[in-house]
C-alpha cells in the first residue's frame, strides 16, 4: 500500500499518524508539504489532525485552500481513498468533499479523553477490520466537533448507510450523555458517497498501539492495508 501523510502549518498529529500506518504497513508513508501542487500515485492520503493555520479563521478553511488540496480533491473524486481526522474532517468538509459542517462544541469547551464509538458500516477499507455493531474506545480532542448538517443531508447520510461511526456508551447505547460534543445523530465520523472518503472527529492513531493504553484504533489501519495492499 502507498500512503501519504499530508502536512499543514500547525498539524500537530501528523506524525502521529505516520507511525500508526508504518506500524501497519511496514514502511514509512510519504509525508507530503501543503505548498506542494500534485501527489505521487497513491492508495491512500490522510489528512491529519491539528491546528492548521492555528484554527485562525475557522477550523479548517485555510488549509482547505492549501495548493495540494486541489490535487487531494482530484484524486479523490478518481477514487483514491481519502482519510481526514479531527481538523482533516473538518478540511475535507471545507473543501466539498464531505457534506455537513463541524461547529463549536455543544458545551464550547475543549475535549480531550477517551470515548466509545459504535462502528455503524463496516463494509468500506476504513472500516473492514472491525464489525458492525463493534463498541472501540478512542480518544478525542478537539474544540469543534459537533456535526451538523441540514435535515435532507442528514437523511441522505442515513438512507446510504455514510454515517460511520457515532458516540455511544461503553454498552453501545447512543445516549445524550455519550454524545460529548452535541453532533447531530452522535455522528463521530461519515463517508462520501461512494465510500471511500471518510472524516472522523475521533484519533485512532492514539490508540493503535498498546504502549498507547490501547489498541482501538490499530484495526483501522491493519484494515486499510489488507484492503489497499
Amino acid at each position: 500500500m502507498k500512503a501519504a501523510v499530508i502536512v499543514f502549518p500547525g498539524s500537530n498529529c501528523d506524525r502521529d499518524i505516520a507511525v500508526a500506518l508504518e506500524q501497519s504497513m511496514g514502511k514509512a508513508p510519504q509525508m507530503i508539504w501543503h505548498r506542494t501542487t500534485e501527489l505521487p500515485d497513491l492508495d491512500l492520503i490522510v489528512v491529519p489532525g491539528g491546528f492548521s493555520y492555528g484554527d485562525y479563521l475557522r477550523c479548517g478553511a485555510m488549509a482547505a485552500q492549501s495548493p495540494i488540496m486541489r490535487d487531494v480533491k482530484r484524486k479523490a473524486e478518481a477514487g483514491v481513498r481519502v482519510l481526514g481526522i479531527c481538523n482533516g474532517f473538518q478540511i475535507l468538509t471545507e473543501t466539498g468533499l464531505l457534506p455537513g459542517v463541524l461547529m463549536r462544541n455543544r458545551d464550547l469547551k475543549f475535549i480531550c479523553r477517551d470515548v466509545h464509538l459504535k462502528v455503524e458500516d463496516s463494509a468500506s477499507a476504513f472500516t473492514n477490520g472491525y464489525k458492525t455493531g463493534d463498541v472501540i474506545r478512542i480518544p478525542v480532542a478537539h474544540h469543534d466537533g459537533n456535526y451538523f448538517a441540514d435535515d435532507e443531508t442528514l437523511k441522505t447520510l442515513e438512507d446510504e448507510r455514510r454515517v460511520a461511526f457515532r458516540y455511544c456508551d461503553e454498552n453501545g447505547d447512543l445516549t445524550e450523555a455519550a454524545n460529548v460534543n452535541g453532533s447531530q445523530h452522535n455522528i463521530a465520523g461519515i463517508f462520501n458517497k461512494s465510500k471511500t472518503v471518510l472524516g472522523m472527529m475521533p484519533h485512532p492513531e492514539r490508540l493503535a498501539d498498546i504502549q498507547l493504553g490501547g489498541t482501538g484504533g490499530r484495526a483501522m489501519f491493519d484494515g486499510l492495508v489488507e484492503a489497499l495492499s
